[in-house]
């Protein structure tokens, strides 16, 4: 029988001792790798540096020059109940965005306070962060008791502040233990120096925590790291690959991918190392499947009859903001939960709070450490759980300018309004007949890869003319391209629809993305033109197809919409200048594999 893995997480203000406790922690429990405890005592000797159990986890050399603890270390140990991932954060205000990295994978916290300095900004700083983060098992170590002659008094003025704080955020402290990471008081034994207390020690509480809700036992999730396709000596395998979130997977399960709701059956499992027919959480794993699709990053594995995760691209959500330029509606950043990363903007703020007072603040930004209620706009679609299901689906971080700037909790989707789409695009994939030509074949006999190239604006000017040039000149090239106008579908397909209702608009564009899935299937070029499309018009496209799969082009001296364009045509460029520009941008994102 394989024993539990126990994330845990230490956080606390800066010097009030982690790293200390930690340390003190592996000595008795007799953790440390042989020697090393005489390897820092004799490196401490010849610096004349008094020894520190901290010493034993801050291995960077700047931190044990300034101190401090600068990035998330881990460390492993293990009792008779189970094995234990220690994560020590950094409490360093400069590092808040290290302490979020840590503490995203943890299931429960020990929350550390200087006895002698008390709560500090950080310290409820950092609780509302484990609250954000959704870890609801925190225990409090109230360090240092050496430096205040082991005073019941202090301890019980901390305890009742910090409890205090903690109800607001509605965390229930697990208990709370005086301790002292030096001299190691209540660490793995209660000693005689504080004999006012007799609860749990810190190594008893370890082993009381519980995991969260059994992740076995939750609806299996896997975040697609990868598929790898294998070519040498006739060898055809497609690997899907990732870490396992939630629940066990075994062979012939039927898994389905979302958001894309696509669907196949576990051949077998793939490893490098010893052979294992169940798959379960923590574990990274290799699969085959039976049929053929298309699977990508990012899409998260299920198991089929089990809780379907949320799929949607507008969320409500939690959020901690660590980055050096505010928040700001309008601009870009990058969104990553798993193994997704997408672009989001920032919708609308609900509420801003000052994370160490809790005080509500009107902004129309969300500042360096300010804490929000918010609504994020996603390019794309994505799946995730509410934090009941899975938090290693729920959590995510922002990333602004290279750096993770951000993180927080979805609560919940706000875009039920089409769900009715994305369900029979999700009943389409499932049932989708496949070609034994699969579309990255097409792609390179083509020399280009699927794009619906939809050429919008104001006002009719020169779009058909533009559209009808751009087939021409994509076709004499050896492109192949085809050029759709919305009356041929009006007339057409959706000739049992009355023009002019709104309702009806809907179905118009649903049945539109259909034809585009079509002609993306088949790896052609699709040119469009239609008048003044929306946001929400986007939005229903994209339900249907990738986004990534529609270039926008705008014909008109003012942009007038609410969508971001990917070329631009002023209504004087021309015909030929206008068709020159749209080519010159599918080769540089590599559309068009043959530049000209």
């Amino acid at each position: 029988m394989r024993k539990e893995i126990f994330n845990v997480v230490f956080v606390g203000h800066v010097d009030h001792g982690k790293s200390t406790v930690i340390g003190r922690t592996l000595f008795e429990t007799e953790s440390l790798p042989k020697g090393k405890l005489d390897q820092i005592r004799e490196t401490c000797r010849r610096n004349s540096k008094p020894f520190e159990y901290a010493f034993l986890l801050d291995a960077l050399k700047d931190e044990q020059r300034q101190g401090i603890t600068i990035d998330s270390a881990r460390c492993f140990f293990k009792t008779e109940k189970r094995n234990y991932i220690i994560i020590d954060a950094p409490g360093h205000i400069e590092f808040l965005k290290n302490m979020v990295t840590g503490a995203s994978r943890a299931d429960a916290a020990f929350l550390v306070i200087d006895a002698n300095e008390g709560v500090m900004e950080n310290s409820r700083r950092h609780g509302y962060m484990l609250s954000m983060l959704g870890i609801k098992q925190v225990s409090v170590l109230v360090n240092k008791m050496d430096l205040v002659n082991y005073n019941e008094g202090k301890y019980n003025d901390i305890a009742h502040e910090y409890n205090e704080f903690l109800h607001k955020i509605n965390i229930k402290p697990v208990n709370f233990i005086p301790v002292s990471g030096k001299c190691g008081d209540n660490i793995m034994n209660n000693g005689d120096k504080m004999e006012w207390y007799r609860g749990k020690t810190v190594l008893q509480t370890l082993d009381t925590f519980e995991a969260y809700e059994d992740m076995e036992e939750k609806p299996f999730r896997m975040p697609v790291q990868d598929v790898y396709k294998f070519t040498s000596d006739g060898d055809s395998r497609r690997i899907v690959a990732g870490s396992v979130s939630a629940g066990i997977l075994n062979e012939n399960d039927e898994v389905v991918f979302y958001p894309s709701g696509k669907k196949s059956t576990v051949l077998s499992f793939e490893s490098f190392g010893k052979y294992n027919s169940e798959m379960y959480p923590g574990k990274a794993i290799g699969f085959t499947l039976k049929d053929q699709i298309f699977v990508k990053r990012g899409e998260v594995a299920t198991v089929n009859g089990q809780k379907k995760p949320v799929i949607s691209k507008k969320l409500l959500v939690n959020l901690f903001w660590l980055g050096k330029q505010p928040m700001v509606f309008k601009k870009n950043y990058s969104f990553k939960l798993g193994t997704e990363k997408v672009n989001v903007k920032l919708e609308k703020i609900n509420l801003v709070l000052d994370a160490s007072t809790l005080e509500n603040i009107d902004k129309k930004r969300i500042d360096r450490h300010d804490v929000a209620e918010c609504v994020l706009k996603l390019e794309r679609e994505i799946a995730f759980d509410t934090a009941d299901i899975c938090l290693g689906t729920n959590r995510f971080v922002i990333v602004d300018d290279y750096e993770i700037s951000g993180g927080g909790i979805i609560r919940k989707s706000l875009d039920e309004e089409y769900d009715w789409v994305r369900n029979s695009v999700r009943i389409r994939n499932q049932k989708w007949m496949h070609s034994e030509i699969d579309r990255k074949t097409r792609w390179e006999r083509y020399n280009q890869k699927p794009v619906v190239i939809m050429i919008t604006g104001n006002e009719n000017l020169i779009r058909k003319e533009i559209a009808k040039e751009l087939e021409k000149q994509l076709f004499i090239k050896g492109k192949f391209v085809y050029f759709l106008s919305i009356n041929n579908l009006l007339y057409g397909v959706d000739a049992d629809i009355k023009l002019g209702k709104e309702n009806n608009r809907e179905e118009h564009f649903r049945r539109l993305a259909e034809i585009a899935n079509i002609m993306i299937d088949a790896g052609m070029i699709l040119v469009m033109t239609a008048r003044k499309i929306s946001r929400a018009d986007l939005d229903l496209l994209s339900i249907g197809i990738n986004v990534e799969n529609i270039e926008l082009v705008w014909v008109g001296e003012q942009i007038d919409t609410d969508m971001e364009i990917d070329t631009h045509i002023s209504e004087n460029y021309g015909v030929e200048n206008a068709v020159g520009k749209i080519i010159n941008s599918l080769n540089q994102k590599g559309f068009i594999f043959n530049p000209w």
